[in-house]
C-alpha cells in the first residue's frame, strides 16, 4: 500500500504592478490666473501698512524727518519704544482698553447667547418680532445715543466709569451677536434637545451642557470680531470719560501731540505698533476657530 502524498501548491505569481499615472498638471485658466493675482495684490495691500508702520517705528527722528519716509531705515533703532512709554500712560492706557474689552465682550457673549437660545431654541409667541427688533439695531447708528446717554449717565453719576464705556459698546454689538448665535443653533439637530429633555434635563442645564459646548467657535467668532472694534473705539471713550486715568489706547495716542500740534511721529508709530500686537496675536492662533465659527454659523443662515 502506497502512501499518497498531499499535492504541492505553487504559489501563484503576482501580476505585473503596473506603473501608478502619471497626473498631469493643468494649466491655469485665466479665471485662476486672475483670481492668483487678486489675491496677492490683497495681501500686499493689507500687509504693507502694518510693515511701513513697524520699520518707521524703528527709525530715529532725524531719519524720519529728513528722509524718505517710505524710504527702508537707514538704521535701527528701540529708542521710540522706551519714548513711548516716557511720554504717554502707554501702560495704564493699554490696561483700560483690556478691561473695557474684556467687560463688554462678557456682556456681549452671555446676553447674545442667552438672547439666541430664547428665540432660537426655545420659542416663545412673538420671538419673530423680537428677533426683527434685534436685525433694526444693526443699522441704529452710534451717534445718535451719545446725548441721550450723556444725561442719564450724569444722573446716575456713571460718568467717567468703566461702565459709561462697556455698557453702549455692549449694547450696540448685541444685535450682530444675537444673529450669530441664531443662526448657529438654528443647525443644532433638533433630536438632541429632545433627548435631553426625555432624561428630564430642563432648559437651563441643556443650555449649559450641549448648546454651550458646542458653541466654542461661534463664541471665539463674535469675541473677536467685537474685540476689534472695542479695542479701537474712540467715540464712547471720548464722550465718556473725562480723568486721565481712564483713558483707554485712542485717547492716550492725543498724549504724543505736544506744543504747537508738534506730533512725536516715531514715538507715536511705536505705540501703535505695541497696542496692535495684542489683537495680531490673538487672531493669529485664533484665526482657525474664527473661520469654522463663520461657516457653522454666519453663512448657513
Amino acid at each position: 500500500m502506497t502512501a499518497q502524498t498531499a499535492p504541492v501548491t505553487r504559489p501563484i505569481p503576482a501580476p505585473p504592478s503596473s506603473p501608478a499615472p502619471r497626473r498631469r498638471r493643468r494649466k491655469p485658466n485665466v479665471f485662476q490666473t486672475l483670481s492668483r493675482v487678486l489675491i496677492v495684490l490683497i495681501v500686499v495691500v493689507q500687509v504693507y501698512p502694518l510693515a511701513w508702520l513697524f520699520l518707521t517705528s524703528l527709525r530715529n527722528e532725524h531719519d524720519f524727518a529728513t528722509g524718505d519716509p517710505f524710504a527702508l531705515p537707514s538704521s535701527i533703532s528701540f529708542d521710540n519704544y522706551a519714548r513711548a512709554f516716557q511720554t504717554g500712560n502707554l501702560g495704564q492706557n493699554i490696561l483700560n482698553s483690556f478691561i473695557v474689552t474684556m467687560g463688554a465682550n462678557l456682556l456681549i457673549v452671555l446676553l447674545g447667547m442667552m438672547a439666541a437660545y430664547a428665540l432660537q431654541v426655545l420659542g416663545f409667541r412673538f420671538s419673530k418680532f423680537v428677533r426683527g427688533l434685534f436685525l433694526i439695531g444693526i443699522i441704529v447708528p452710534v451717534q445718535i445715543a451719545l446725548v441721550p446717554l450723556f444725561i442719564d449717565y450724569s444722573s446716575v453719576n456713571l460718568l467717567d466709569t468703566y461702565q459709561s464705556m462697556i455698557i453702549p459698546l455692549a449694547g450696540f454689538a448685541l444685535p450682530m451677536s444675537v444673529y450669530l448665535f441664531s443662526s448657529f443653533f438654528e443647525y443644532i439637530p433638533r433630536e438632541t434637545y429632545e433627548a435631553a429633555s426625555l432624561d428630564g434635563a430642563g432648559p437651563y442645564r441643556i443650555f449649559g451642557l450641549i448648546t454651550l459646548p458646542l458653541s466654542t467657535n461661534t463664541v471665539v467668532t463674535v469675541v473677536l470680531v467685537n474685540s476689534i472694534f472695542i479695542w479701537n473705539d474712540f467715540i464712547f471713550a471720548n464722550t465718556f470719560v473725562l480723568s486721565e486715568g481712564l483713558k483707554t489706547i485712542p485717547l492716550g495716542l492725543q498724549n504724543y501731540i505736544g506744543a504747537m500740534g508738534k506730533v512725536d511721529w516715531t514715538a507715536t508709530f511705536a505705540a501703535v505698533c505695541i497696542t496692535i500686537t495684542p489683537l495680531l496675536l490673538v487672531f493669529l492662533v485664533l484665526n482657525k476657530a474664527m473661520i469654522q465659527g463663520l461657516e457653522s454659523g454666519a453663512t448657513k443662515g
